[in-house]
Formats: structure tokens, C-alpha cells, sequence
């Protein structure tokens, strides 16, 4: 029989997690399985994987194939280079106290490297935050600031009063009424005075004396 050491999907949808698995090659990727080796999750950051290295050694022994991304993890995890070191061990290639030397060395750096990026991601969501609370405030303090430049309320309330003054000025306006006077202007009834036209009457009579 075959077997593969792969990944198991669980989770819901969009936010997935799997587990490493041993399984018979000729089984479905999410079916049974041989045995469970541990898990891993992408949806942290570093992704966190369990894995035992000790099973998964055995099962690469007896001749189990990682799939591409499963090899990839078990590499991260150091389990490819204590199966390789156990390897020559085994050939006579050096000690056993060699291989845990190499591999203990290799396990230092390979912790300090993942410390150094948590590190890094921690900084880096710290200074995320404080430029963000930096932000917030400077929006609060110009809100502030437009809201004291702000004309107040009661001096909005003036033009209201120029428009009911401009109103009630017409009023004054009637004074045109006055214009009545022309009554006056039947003075031109005077003209009749040239009545006194007739005097020439006189001198006709004169002239005929």
C-alpha cells in the first residue's frame, strides 16, 4: 500500500485549517486516513503547525511521500532534515551525537529567526496602532477647531431683523396721498375776466354822439 503524508481540510469557508494526515494514496484528499500527524494554519500570522516529529519520521521511514506542501511543512519543522541526519547515521556516516548536534544547531537558528518575525510583526502592528490613534487625533482636533470658528448661532439671527425693518418701511411710503392739492389748479376759472372786453361798446356810443 501506498501512502502519502498530505492535508485534510477543515474549517469554514474562506477561513480554512488542515490537518496533516498519513494516508492511502488511492483515498480522497479530505477522507480516511491512517492517522493524523498534527495540523497546521494559515490563517495566522506566523502560521501556527503541531506536528509529531517523531511519528512522522517513522512514517517517512517506511516509505510515506509527502505531497509538494506537506514536504514544504515538514522541512519548516526541521522533521526532512532529522529524517535525512538519522539517514546517515544509519550508513555509518557520522554519530548519533553528530545528527543532534547538526540538527540542534539548525533548530537555534530556525527559532530565532521565527522570534525575530514575530518580533518584527508585533513592532510593526504597534506602530500600525499608535499612527492610527495619531490620526483620530488630529481629525478631533480639527473638528474642534472648525466647530470654535463656527459663527455663533445669535448673530445669524440679525438679517431676520433688517428684513421685518425693510418690511414695515413702506409704510411710510403712503405720504404720496398728499398729492390731492391739485384741487388748486381750478384757479384758471379767473380767466373769465375778459369780460371786460366789452368797454369798446362804450366808445361806439361815444362815437355816435
Amino acid at each position: 500500500m501506498s501512502v502519502k503524508i498530505r492535508l485534510q481540510r477543515h474549517g469554514k469557508k474562506g477561513k480554512p485549517y488542515y490537518w496533516i494526515v498519513a494516508a492511502d494514496s488511492r483515498s480522497k484528499r479530505d477522507g480516511k486516513y491512517l492517522e493524523k500527524l498534527g495540523f497546521y494554519n494559515p490563517n495566522t500570522n506566523p502560521a501556527t503547525i503541531e506536528i509529531d516529529m517523531e511519528k512522522s519520521i517513522e512514517w517517512l521511514k517506511n516509505g510515506a511521500q509527502p505531497t509538494k506542501t506537506a514536504r514544504n511543512i515538514l522541512s519548516y519543522k526541521g522533521i526532512m532534515l532529522k529524517h535525512h541526519l538519522l539517514g546517515g547515521v544509519a550508513k555509518g556516516a557520522f554519530t548519533e551525537e553528530e545528527a543532534e548536534k547538526r540538527f540542534n544547531a539548525w533548530l537555534e537558528e530556525k527559532t530565532k529567526k521565527v522570534e525575530d518575525k514575530k518580533e518584527k510583526l508585533s513592532k510593526e502592528d504597534e506602530e500600525r496602532k499608535a499612527k492610527a490613534l495619531e490620526n483620530e487625533k488630529l481629525a478631533n482636533e480639527a473638528r474642534i477647531k472648525a466647530q470654535n470658528e463656527a459663527p455663533a448661532p445669535a448673530e445669524e439671527e440679525a438679517p431676520a431683523e433688517e428684513d421685518s425693518a425693510k418690511e414695515e418701511a413702506p409704510a411710510e411710503e403712503e405720504a404720496p396721498a398728499k398729492e390731492e392739492a391739485p384741487d388748486e389748479e381750478e384757479a384758471p376759472a379767473e380767466e373769465e375776466a375778459p369780460a371786460e372786453e366789452e368797454a369798446p361798446a362804450e366808445e361806439d356810443s361815444a362815437k355816435e354822439e
